[in-house]
């Protein structure tokens, strides 16, 4: 999702198309967008180490003589670059840098990997003069039968338009808002009289005892998108759907835990805030998979008050 902010600009600045390639499950995100011409969509099947090279070969052949912008510099994207014919260029990770800051927490460290965000990571692979982090935000292009789906959702759960989603569940347990907090601001939600509407997937279903729509497991990754697109807010972790929100201009509240801004993986759009408890402590982890041994304090510290505080705010004033 967030390659698409770098896509975008590339593309405007350079007129250039692009051939993209990525796994089967997140291809679904660039459909329809008029910068990519192709998706290559990768199986399972071909990412054993054998059949990636005699694939990554395959490829390379038949776009030889293209450049290879490398946003994932691994072990697999480096393959394909070694098989690569023509040109290749590869985005700075700061990965040394990263876990250094996890484990020393320097303050140094912080303002240096907090002052670049991912996507203008991206972008420096080619480029000199790196652009405001809002100018490379994530954009996806949704079809009109899925904005029509948004709305008879909308419509059907008397949601209206600028209703609050809200997120719940996360990859890692340890990067999710305690399941008390989520109950105690539908609550304060519900009393308030402002609409509400659950998405995401999760294994284990969130149901409050407040009667509101829960679209848990039921809506496509796009047709979440369309959904969002027609919300006023969305309240989440560091996830990926803080990701789609932004990609349809949707505003977010970011609750951060055990991860960083310093990452680069922070909401950067002009109306959206991140929650974060100042704890020595964090951050833990790089990706949210951590061992906490202080019971999440990092995000039970986040009072659903505070986050309820930070929700009026965004709806009583639509520049904040």
């Amino acid at each position: 999702m967030l390659t698409t902010g770098a896509i975008e600009f590339w593309a405007e600045k350079h007129h250039c198309t692009f051939t993209v390639i990525t796994k089967k499950s997140s291809s679904p995100v660039l459909e329809n967008n008029p910068h990519i011409k192709n998706v290559i969509s990768l199986d399972k099947k071909d990412l054993g180490d054998l059949a990636w090279i005699k694939k990554a070969g395959e490829i390379a052949a038949e776009y030889k003589g293209c450049e290879l912008i490398d946003l994932h510099s691994t072990l697999r994207s480096r393959i394909l670059a070694a098989r690569w014919q023509g040109k290749v260029s590869r985005y700075n990770k700061f990965s040394i840098e990263r876990r250094l800051f996890r484990l020393t927490r320097s303050a140094r460290l912080n303002d240096r990997l907090s002052e670049m965000r991912v996507t203008q990571r991206y972008v420096s692979a080619t480029e000199k003069v790196i652009p405001a982090a809002s100018e490379l935000l994530p954009r996806i292009y949704l079809t009109d039968s899925e904005k029509k789906l948004a709305l008879r959702l909308a419509e059907e759960n008397e949601l209206g338009n600028g209703f609050v989603a809200l997120h719940p569940y996360a990859t890692h347990p340890d990067k999710a808002w305690p399941l008390e907090s989520w109950k105690a601001l539908i609550s304060m939600l519900e009393a308030s009289g402002i609409k509400w509407a659950i998405i995401g997937r999760d294994d284990n279903i969130f149901e409050p005892q407040e009667d509101g729509s829960n679209f848990t497991n039921k809506l496509q990754l796009r047709e979440t998108c369309a959904l969002l697109e027609r919300a006023g807010l969305l309240i989440t972790g560091d996830s990926g759907p803080m990701h789609l929100s932004a990609s349809v201009g949707t505003p977010v509240i970011a609750i951060f835990g055990p991860t960083s801004k310093a990452w680069g993986f922070y909401p950067a759009g002009p109306r959206d805030s991140i929650l974060e408890s100042d704890l020595d402590c964090r951050p833990c982890s790089l990706h949210g998979k951590s061992n906490c041994d202080k019971n999440r304090e990092c995000l039970r510290k986040i009072s659903a008050e505070k986050v309820f505080e930070k929700i009026l705010e965004k709806v009583g004033n639509t520049d904040s």
